[in-house]
């Protein structure tokens, strides 16, 4: 591993070595993928890793190439401790709202944990319901923290594998390419064939 990337990752260890430092065995990082798309679900994703983990190139999924980050997803899976995945569909985020829903997919993921976590280290969110663990809420924890970046590669990963499986349905939106964003593609495919299932209604109404 080269010195600066070493370094990086020791930068982003900080926060959770603050918790090790003080005799917490398992710290668990929570982060969410897919907040902002026109279509599709929400995925939050909960992941202990080992105090000694060092996986190179582990980062904030937005700062990692697709290809990368399905590297860094099977890596982040066998050496973690315990992860869980919570995903609220499209339906729901209508019937709830974005917010609620991704608070929602968060719980679920904390339940699905085999190990239950000491403490949560969660990127930006409040307000939230981590079954009495208690948290801390880090802004921009996904470049900020270990746990939290391998959680954000899992829920991107994650996610992005659901869409290319909904592309097979609809080819027509293009969903593979932009998971479900709102690019120039996507908008014209919304004008050009309507709304299909996997839209949220309460983010496309201005399509209609």
């Amino acid at each position: 591993m080269k010195e600066k990337e070493q370094k990086r990752l020791n930068k982003i260890k900080e926060i959770d070595e603050e918790f090790f430092k003080k005799g917490v065995k398992y710290v668990a990082g929570i982060d969410e993928a897919g907040r902002g798309p026109l279509a599709g679900p929400v995925v939050v994703a909960c992941v202990i890793m080992p105090q000694d983990s060092m996986i190179e190139g582990v980062n904030d999924s937005k700062k990692v190439s697709e290809k990368r980050r399905e590297i860094l997803y099977g890596k982040i899976i066998e050496e973690a401790l315990s992860y869980g995945i919570g995903i609220i569909n499209q339906e729901e985020i209508d019937e709830l709202n974005i917010l609620r829903a991704t608070k929602k997919a968060l719980t679920m993921a904390v339940t699905e944990m085999k190990i239950k976590p000491n403490v949560i280290l969660v990127d930006a969110l409040t307000g939230i319901d981590t079954l009495g663990i208690p948290y801390k809420s880090i802004i921009k924890g996904d470049a900020n923290s270990y746990s939290i970046a391998a959680a954000s590669i899992i829920a991107k990963v994650t996610r992005d594998r659901i869409m290319r499986e909904w592309d097979k349905i609809y080819p027509e939106y293009g969903f593979a390419g932009h998971k479900g964003y709102g690019t120039a593609r996507h908008i014209a495919a919304i004008k050009e064939y309507g709304l299909c299932p996997l839209h949220r209604r309460t983010f496309t109404t201005h399509f209609i």
